[in-house]
Parts: structure tokens; C-alpha cells; sequence
């Protein structure tokens, strides 16, 4: 019985991959891999198979159980089995399923962490997000709902003084305003949306929560990170003044 790797991949740049993570896959034999990870990155697993499984929010994906039971039957076929992930496995990433049904079936797995997305993004834009005396908090969380799946109460959990990380929620913006305004939050506060986070293809938009649906005509393709948060008033504004120059 052969082992299997669960891999963060990162948030995209292959050069924000870890070290460990990049020697596992210069020895993997076979690598089952998400939507989300570069071709720079399974280029350095030229020497697998590789195996697409990955999910994309509204369109059709493999179902997980089917995922469950290839990584099983590659363990009893290979002694390096790799299942890559975007970000880190163990944020959104539905690896407690995977290491459920792994572990069910006798078989050794081990945990590579890589960045998560709000790492990467509160990096890129410079702002920190923590901030002694006023931010001492930070929430990630998700408005998206699997299939057969209750909604959660995620907006509760958000306070105003926290700063908030949603993932995979952009193409429901119009519920998460509000459904976050509904708790409290005011329409005023900053948002940052983050599009292909740490890439070449990086783009950004400095917005306001009660502006946040309009968001969705303004991205193109790639996977959309929202930061919600007093922390990014600074660019919100200076986004604003921007536009005013632009306009007079």
C-alpha cells in the first residue's frame, strides 16, 4: 500500500509553493489535481500521471466520492500518490473527506501545507491584516452551498471589527451584502475584491460592501478572493479619489 500526499499548491505562483511540496512532487507517480493549479506547477511532476479532478463553483466536477475512491485504489497501485489542491488543503479544500475515507481504507496519508489565498492577497496589496489596537481578528469563511447541504449562518459570525476573508462567494454577491448588512454591517464598509491573487494575471477592486454586487460584471475568468474590513479603507479611498481625478 502506497502512501498519499494531500498538497497545497499555493495561491498560484509556483514560486509560493514550499519547498517540501516540490520535492513530493518530483516524486510523485501520480497526482490527481485541481482546477485551480497552474501548468507551472504540474510541470514539476512531469514524470506522473496526471489526473484532472477539480471543482469549479457552477460547473459540472467530479464528485467527491469518486475522488475518494481513486485516490484509494491508486494508493494500492502506487507508493507516491499526490492530490494536489489549491491554497492550502485544509481551507475550503474538503480534505477531511479525502483523510476520512483514507484512513478508512488503511491507508497512510500526510498533510503538506501551501499559502492560502488571504495570505497571499493581504501581501499583495501591502495592508496588513491585524492590526494592533483595532483589528484583533480575522474570519474565513464561504457563502457557498454544496449540493444536499443546509445554508450556514456565516454573516453572524462577522463582526465589524474583524476582518473577513470570503471565498468562493462572488458569483452570490448580492446575498452576501445582505445578508451581512442584516447583521450590521454598514453598506460604507471597505471591501477588496482579488482576482488571481499573486499571478501575473493579479487584478484588483477597491469597493464598498453596499457596491459589491456590481463586482461580478467586472470579473473576467480566474478564482475571486473578497476582503471585507476597516483595514482596507486606505485603498478604498484612494480608489475613489482616483476616479474623481478621472472624471473632472
Amino acid at each position: 500500500m502506497g502512501k498519499v500526499y494531500l498538497v497545497g499548491a499555493g495561491p498560484g505562483a509556483v514560486d509560493l509553493l514550499t519547498l517540501r511540496g516540490a520535492r513530493i512532487l518530483a516524486e510523485a507517480e501520480i497526482v490527481f489535481f485541481d482546477a485551480l493549479v497552474s501548468k507551472e506547477i504540474l510541470a514539476l511532476a512531469a514524470q506522473a500521471i496526471q489526473v484532472p479532478v477539480g471543482k469549479r463553483s457552477g460547473i459540472a466536477s467530479t464528485d467527491q466520492r469518486i475522488i475518494n475512491r481513486c485516490l484509494v485504489t491508486a494508493a494500492q497501485h502506487y507508493q507516491c500518490v499526490v492530490r494536489l489542491k489549491g491554497g492550502d488543503p485544509m481551507v475550503f479544500g474538503r480534505a477531511q473527506e479525502e483523510l476520512d475515507a483514507l484512513d478508512m481504507a488503511g491507508v497512510e496519508t500526510e498533510v503538506v501545507p501551501g499559502i492560502t489565498a488571504v495570505l497571499a492577497a493581504s501581501a499583495q496589496v501591502k495592508i496588513a491584516l491585524t492590526r494592533r489596537g483595532s483589528c484583533r481578528s480575522i474570519i474565513l469563511a464561504t457563502p457557498a452551498i454544496g449540493e444536499g447541504e443546509a445554508d450556514s449562518d456565516w454573516a453572524a459570525a462577522i463582526k465589524s471589527q474583524s476582518t473577513v476573508a470570503l471565498y468562493m462567494g462572488l458569483n452570490q454577491s448580492e446575498r452576501m451584502m445582505h445578508s451581512l448588512m442584516s447583521q450590521g454591517v454598514p453598506g460604507n464598509m471597505p471591501v477588496l475584491v482579488l482576482e488571481n491573487v499573486s499571478t501575473g494575471q493579479a487584478r484588483q477592486l477597491a469597493t464598498t460592501l453596499s457596491e459589491l454586487p456590481s463586482a461580478q460584471q467586472w470579473r473576467e475568468s480566474g478564482p475571486v478572493l473578497v476582503l471585507i474590513g476597516r483595514v482596507f479603507d486606505r485603498l478604498v479611498r484612494a480608489e475613489a479619489k482616483e476616479l474623481l481625478k478621472a472624471l473632472s
